[in-house]
């Protein structure tokens, strides 16, 4: 995947959120993140965003190229890895798991996103490597 645009994926991550926000006014906490997934790539969809979920991710392991190793829930424009979490709170786990994804995929710009909150904004955190 390219490397992201400071000023491009600025705007990007806005347009992601501003989905996000949406699912999460119409759904609220409490669902699958299954659920989450499904309805924000259809939010991302209709703002016209080009977003591919359930994302493969290959790793390379002594000369092997393990093709499905890991997917990223969603992938935005090939500059930003969305993942996604219906969880009580945010554990270091889920932070190692996108930080992890974004160093393979190649991608500078990660959203960790925890729908299982009041407010969305409380389950926000943006990665830059």
């Amino acid at each position: 995947m390219e490397q992201a645009r400071p000023l491009v994926a600025a705007h990007l991550t806005e347009r992601i959120l501003h989905s996000a926000l949406q699912v999460h006014q119409a759904l609220g906490p409490g669902l699958l993140e299954s659920t989450y997934r499904t309805c924000l790539l259809r939010a991302m969809e209709r703002d016209g965003l080009p977003v591919r979920g359930e994302v493969a991710i290959p790793i390379e392991f002594q000369g092997a190229v393990i093709q499905s190793a890991y997917r990223a829930d969603i992938v935005v424009d090939a500059q930003v890895i969305v993942e996604l979490k219906s969880v009580e709170r945010l554990l270091p786990i889920h932070e190692a798991q996108i930080l992890t994804y974004m160093k393979l995929a190649k991608v500078r710009i990660g959203l960790l996103l925890n729908f299982n909150v009041r407010r969305l904004q409380h389950g926000i955190r943006r990665y830059i490597r």
